[in-house]
Order: structure tokens, then C-alpha cells, then sequence
């Protein structure tokens, strides 16, 4: 910083400076800046760190025309997988890549300059906003919690009032040099942030070094960059006073300062298991670093870039005690991730150095960008940090893939991870392995800065079990086929080929035996589920085996010979059948079914509007080797999905298989295989289905559905219209809707 003095003169000579501009001055000066600025159009086909997928455009500069280099922000250009593409004025367009990436700041000056905003503002071509610079020093911008933000640097600050796509976009001064980089601005006043070209030029000035030392283009770059892994602030000496900064430091720096420092660095926030972790801690007033008294963001970030790998000697003083600390500088680059783990369409890579810090975590622990499919069918979140993954402590990703590669598809496994909003909590879920190939087996992505590609290579050896139980799937899809075309030649003489033969041969069994259990509790809905298994298998146990069939007269004549027990052992859940069920869910219940459905995101075709479907089914063929259920298109609304099937009969989850989904009416036929239920095979019953039901208009008739718990339900009702054309009129989007259909129409609805 310069001294008031400087600043005033040098006030009163940008002011002399505007005085004398014309506007053929700026005429001139813009003229040879608009030719060097350019679109930026880019897309980032995944996630990685602090950004989302997704495509943008912004603004970046010629900064050297005969290497081909042009400036932007960081957040433009992401740290991952990005394809850009540079429109210039004159509408020509060529293909970019990333050359450098800072791993911090988001890539001199007076209060009063007049400048222009020369860019791509409000997605316009080309755009130029006036302002002038009211502050040199203001702190970095605050974009987001769990997103990019700059620190350890100043930013400037002017009321040009730009906004989106303006990133990147030059500042310049009236003889049309670039004193500045448009960053970021506040959507609820006219201020924009600029951030200083200092580091910005000491990088570019690196590449051209390295461009002429191999006489042509380097195939890699390498920007000397350090950190200790802690955030500044920059205070006023009356807030470092508090502090217990003493009055004989603050002299000391006073003297020794450029005239007019009115403040000194103060450790904000300082990353676990860091450099200097446990040695620096916030509140803590940095006084010298190797002897040099250090009070700017500029003289630290050199003293720190050129001591990588080495120690360096801090003075700070802690409530007033002076203390002096020895740290090693690290690598800021061997912190920021360039690698990532795709599996099921998740992105997982090291904790970069941003994350770290916004998080309060230690760097390289297992960070979850995206979750893809088989994450988030498990609910586990963006964000999330695993911890443990199939009961394996997680540390970094290398563990993580060494488990992964032991797994195979189908495999229900317990994983534990952690969000920064809930630190010091470890949250299970159970993840299902994928069993279909709806994605390619787990790909390792590595960052190749030579060509701007990133390059892909099998994440898992062949013979992992993961990659062979991939062959096996197939086999399995092959015996599923063959179960579709037997449903399809004749539904009701469905008989077993080879006794030997499963619908699901390799599925695992999923049974809720495996609970998992949150704070040492279970929910009131494992509970009851829990309950009803046990009262099961204690019938199953004196009664023998139930018939896996029957129709309501015979249910009834049962139901009166042998009333159901009010309170055989005690159980709350015996009470509340024996009291509250009605006779019709009684009847159904043994054959009612709980689905749902997972739709992977790259198999969202014909119209499906969600990934995710709940909905209730009903057994219409139950047998030794075969089942199959009957459920509506709104709850399989594709073929191509992954369905969990849980039983009111016996509380068991196991797969399915959809076999048959009608293209104009409006049910699925889902198959499963009997010989998972275990105990509950003999419990489970297909329904009595009537195809020509005598219903009458005012005839009483219950609907009868399934709860989140697997707890039957219904609703008496009436018959208005045994016979009536249903009329769905057209979706905004084309999606499948029901037509040619004769429905039962009844006081709570149309079905």
C-alpha cells in the first residue's frame, strides 16, 4: 500500500490525468482493447471441487497473441474436465483449453481512476461499462459456503454495475492498459470486484520463460506456488490492539511500514492436520516472516512462493506474548486435486485445498462432487466425506478404490460419511453395488495439462470382482429375457423350465435383517416391520405352511372359525391387527407389495419426470420359482430402472424385474424371485383376480393400499359408474398417459 501522501498525489495525478481525457482519448483506447476480448463459452461435462456440471459463458483477453494465451477468471474456466470454445469480436471461433489454473486467487492502480469494463456482460457480445475505482483494498468476495472463494489477497472495487458473463473481462484505464480483472459483483448494489494483475502477471511471465527455454510450447507448466494452509485477514491496528498486539510492535511496524499502513495480517482460520495446524490459531497477529516485516497480502504470498518445499520463520504475537514458529512451506499444487473416480456416474476425488478450508477438514480426505446413481439411491449427499465404505476405514482415495475392486454387483454394503453442516456426526446408509451396467465400470480421470484432456483408465483391475460379476450380470439379463418372453406366451401357465433356475440368479438377498441404526435406535417403522416378522414366523412355526392362495369366502370362513388372537404374546402390533385391520385388508394384505424405483439419470426416456417412485403393487402369481406383481405405470414408468419389492406379508426387500410394461394401459408386470423371501414364502399370496367384476352403481367396495411402514390401509368407497371411458388429457411434456381404457369410477376417484 502506498503511503496518503503517495495516494493523494497520486489522487491529484489521475485526476489531472482525467481531466486532460477526451472522449477521442477513449475512442482510441478501446478501440485496440475490443479486438483482443473474447466469448467464453464452456461446458464442464462433470463435477469436480467447488463446481457443478453444467455449461456457462463468461469474457477473457489476449494477453499474448503470438503464444495464443488469453486471461480469465478461474471459476470460468473451472479445475475440471472443461471443452471452451473463443468467439472474437469478429465472430471468428476457435477451440481453447486450460493452460494454468491458479489454485487460489481467481484469475497497478489509484482511488478515483477512471476505467471501462470491456466484456461479454448480460450475455451481450460486446459490452462497455464505465466506472471508477473507490477502494484498493477491500476484502476478497464471499461467494458460498461450499463453493469457490478467493482469500489472502485484496481485491479493488468500482460501481460499473456488471453482471453475468462479465467474468473475466479486463479493466482498463483511458490509455487502454489492463490494471485490473473483472470478477464478481453484488447482486443487490452496482459494485463490482476487481482483482490485481500482480500474481497474475508473475504466472504469465513463468509460461513465457518456460515457452522460450523449450523454444516452442512446454508440455507442462509449473507456477512455483506455497501455502501453510492458512487464512488472513487483513485488521485495522485498532482491532489488532484488541487482539493484545503490543504498543511497542505496533510502533516497530509503524516505522518500518511504507507510510500510512493503517493494518497488520491476523490469522483467520488455519486447516486441520496442516502446516500449521496447531501452531498458528486464529487471532494470532503475524509480526515477520523470515526477519521481513510483513503487513500486505502481496509481500507474504512471495515470501511463500519462493520457499516451497523449504522452512520459513514466523513472528506472531498471541494475546500479547510473542511467539516465534518454524513451518514448512507446502506445495499448493500437490494439495489441489487433478484425478477423480467416476462410478455409477459419481464424482469422487481428494479434498481439495478450497473444500479444506470452507469445510474445516484436512486436505485428501474422500470427498464426494457429484453423487451420481448409486450414491444417492442410498440418500447420500454432494458434498458428503466418506468415511467408511463397506465396514473399511476410508483415508484416501486409494483406499476407497482398493474396496470397490474387492466388491461385486449386488452387493448391499454399509457406508458411513460426514457433512461439514453436521462435522462431528457419522451418518450410515447402505449402498447397493449396481447390478445393471446402466454406467461403465469405475473409470480413474486424470488431468493431462499438455493437451487441456483428461484422460480415463480402468479404475479396477480385470479379475476384480466388480469387472466379472459385470459378465455375470449379463447372464443374468439373459435369463430374465427368457422369464419375459414365457410371461408374454402364457401368464396364467407359468411353470418352472429347470427347478435349478432363478429369475434373479445372482441377486443378493436384501433382507432389513441388516438394519442399520442411527444414534443406537431403531425407527418405530424397523420396529413394527420387526414385529410383524416375528409374529410370522411364530405362525409359520405351530401352524405349518399358509396357502399361497385363497379368495374371500374361504379367508372369511377362516376368519370366523379361528378369530385372531387379541393378544397371544403381548405385542402391541397383535392388538392393533386384531382391533383396527378391516376384513378386506386382511384378505389382500398377504399379496400387497411395497415398490420402488430407482431410474438411473441416463435412462430418463419417454417422458419420465422423476428418478424416483413409490407406489404399492399386487401379487398375481406366486408360485416355488416364479412371482409376479401387478403395479401401475405411474410406479414403473420405464423398463430400464432398479425396483426393490418389500412384502406386507413377511418385511423382506428383494429385487425385481419388470417383464412386461403395457404401451397404452396403464399397468407393469414385475417378477421376483420366490426363493429370496426365505420364510416368507409361504406367507406371501396371490390375489383372486376377477377380469369382469359384477359391480353396480351404488355397490360399496374398500381400497385397500400399503404404508411407508408396510402397514395395510383402506377406504370404504362407492361405486358411481361401473363402466366408464377414462379421458387423460395431454402432459405439458410427452409422458405416458393411460387411453382406450374402460375404468370403475368411484366416489374418491376414477380407478
Amino acid at each position: 500500500m502506498e503511503s496518503p501522501a503517495k495516494e493523494e498525489g497520486g489522487g491529484e495525478l489521475a485526476m489531472e490525468i482525467e481531466s486532460s481525457v477526451t472522449v477521442e482519448d477513449w475512442r482510441r483506447a478501446l478501440a485496440r482493447v475490443v479486438p483482443s476480448v473474447v466469448v467464453l463459452r464452456t461446458t464442464a461435462p462433470r463435477a469436480f471441487d467447488t463446481e457443478a456440471a453444467g455449461a456457462s459463458y463468461a469474457t477473457g483477453f489476449v494477453v499474448d497473441k503470438s503464444r495464443g494465451i488469453i486471461l480469465t477468471n478461474r471459476h470460468v474456466v473451472k479445475p475440471g474436465p472443461v471443452v471452451a470454445e473463443a468467439m472474437f469480436v469478429n465472430r471468428e471461433e476457435i477451440p481453447v483449453y486450460p493452460l494454468y489454473r491458479d489454485p487460489v486467487h481467481d484469475f497497478a492502480a489509484s482511488v478515483g481512476l477512471e476505467i471501462r469494463v470491456v466484456g461479454n456482460d448480460s450475455g451481450e457480445k460486446v459490452s462497455i461499462l464505465a466506472g471508477t475505482l473507490a477502494r484498493l483494498d477491500r476484502e476478497a468476495p464471499y461467494y458460498k459456503k461450499d463453493g469457490y472463494n478467493d482469500f489472502n489477497t485484496f481485491y479493488m472495487q468500482a460501481a460499473s454495475g456488471t453482471k453475468g458473463g462479465s467474468s473475466g473481462s479486463p479493466v482498463v484505464d483511458c490509455q487502454g492498459r489492463a490494471v485490473a480483472l473483472n470478477a464478481g459483483s453484488k447482486s443487490s448494489s452496482a459494485s463490482a470486484f476487481f482483482l490485481p494483475l500482480e500474481r497474475v502477471v508473475r504466472a504469465l511471465n513463468l509460461i513465457r520463460d518456460g515457452w522460450e527455454a523449450f523454444g516452442s510450447k512446454p508440455e507442462s507448466v509449473y507456477i512455483p506456488r506455497g501455502t501453510l494452509q492458512v487464512t488472513f485477514q487483513h485488521k485495522g491496528f485498532e482491532e489488532t490492539r484488541r487482539l493484545g498486539l503490543r504498543n511497542e510492535t505496533e510502533q516497530m511496524v509503524r516505522l518500518v511500514s511504507p507510510l500510512g499502513e493503517t493494518g497488520m495480517l491476523v490469522v483467520d482460520s488455519v486447516v486441520p492436520e496442516g502446516p500449521a495446524h496447531k501452531h498458528l490459531e486464529p487471532g494470532d497477529v503475524l509480526v515477520r516472516m523470515n526477519d521481513e516485516v510483513v503487513t500486505q497480502f502481496l509481500t507474504m504470498e512471495t515470501l511463500l512462493d519462493d520457499s516451497v518445499g523449504m522452512g520459513i520463520d514466523l513472528q506472531i504475537e498471541r494475546g500479547g506474548t510473542p511467539l516465534a514458529v518454524k513451518l514448512e512451506v507446502e506445495d499448493l499444487h500437490s494439495i489441489t486435486p487433478n484425478h477423480f473416480l467416476e462410478v455409477s456416474g459419481a464424482v469422487i476425488h481428494p479434498l481439495s485445498y478450497q473444500q479444506a478450508r470452507n469445510f474445516r477438514f484436512k486436505c485428501g480426505l474422500v470427498y464426494v462432487a457429484e453423487a451420481g446413481y448409486m450414491l444417492s439411491r442410498a440418500s447420500l449427499p454432494r458434498h458428503a466425506i466418506i468415511k467408511k465404505f463397506a465396514g473399511k476405514d476410508i483415508a484416501n482415495l486409494g483406499d476407497l478404490i482398493a474396496v470397490i475392486s474387492k466388491l461385486s454387483r449386488g452387493e448391499r454394503v454399509p457406508v458411513e460419511y460426514v457433512k461439514y453442516t453436521e462435522r462431528y456426526r457419522n451418518k450410515p446408509v447402505l449402498v447397493t453395488i449396481d447390478v445393471h451396467e446402466w454406467y461403465a465400470p469405475p473409470q480413474l480421470y486424470t488431468r493431462n495439462d499438455a493437451t487441456g484432456l483428461w484422460t480415463a483408465k480402468s479404475a479396477l483391475p480385470l479379475e476384480s470382482p466388480f469387472i466379472a460379476s459385470a459378465h455375470h450380470a449379463g447372464h443374468i439379463e439373459a435369463n430374465s429375457n427368457s422369464v419375459a418372453s414365457l410371461a408374454e406366451s402364457s401368464p396364467i401357465d407359468l411353470k418352472c423350465q429347470h427347478e435349478s433356475e432363478n429369475l434373479a440368479d445372482g441377486c443378493i438377498k436384501m433382507q432389513t435383517d441388516d438394519e442399520i441404526v442411527v444414534d443406537g435406535s431403531h425407527s418405530s417403522e424397523d420396529s413394527l416391520a420387526g414385529k410383524k416378522r416375528r409374529r410370522v414366523d411364530e405362525e409359520i412355526s405351530v401352524e405349518g405352511t399358509i396357502s399361497s392362495c385363497g379368495d374371500l369366502d374361504q379367508i372369511k370362513g377362516d376368519f370366523l372359525r379361528h378369530p385372531p388372537s387379541v393378544d397371544v404374546d403381548g405385542s402391541d402390533l397383535n392388538r392393533t391387527i386384531s382391533s383396527n385391520a378391516s376384513l378386506a385388508e386382511q384378505v389382500i394384505e398377504p399379496a400387497l407389495v411395497m415398490f420402488e424405483v430407482h431410474v438411473p439419470p441416463v435412462c430418463m426416456l419417454d417422458g419420465v419426470h422423476s428418478p424416483h417412485f413409490f407406489g404399492t403393487g399386487v401379487v398375481i402369481h406366486h408360485s416355488d420359482c416364479l412371482g409376479l406383481v401387478a403395479v401401475d405405470r405411474n410406479t414403473v414408468a420405464v423398463s430400464i430402472s432398479d425396483i426393490m419389492l418389500s412384502f406386507a406379508a413377511y418385511p423382506i426387500e428383494i429385487p425385481g424385474e419388470v417383464v412386461f410394461l403395457h404401451p397404452v394401459h396403464n399397468f407393469a408386470l414385475v417378477a421376483y424371485d420366490p426363493s429370496a423371501l426365505g420364510a416368507g414364502t409361504s406367507v406371501v399370496r396371490a390375489a383372486k383376480l376377477l377380469p369382469e367384476p359384477a359391480l353396480r352403481r351404488g355397490d360399496s367396495v374398500y381400497l385397500v393400499g400399503l404404508s411407508r411402514s408396510l402397514q395395510a390401509t383402506s377406504r370404504k368407497s362407492i361405486v358411481t359408474n361401473p363402466c366408464t371411458a377414462v379421458n387423460i388429457g395431454s402432459a405439458d411434456c410427452p409422458r405416458y398417459r393411460a387411453i382406450n381404457m374402460e375404468v370403475i369410477e368411484l366416489d374418491t376417484g376414477t380407478f
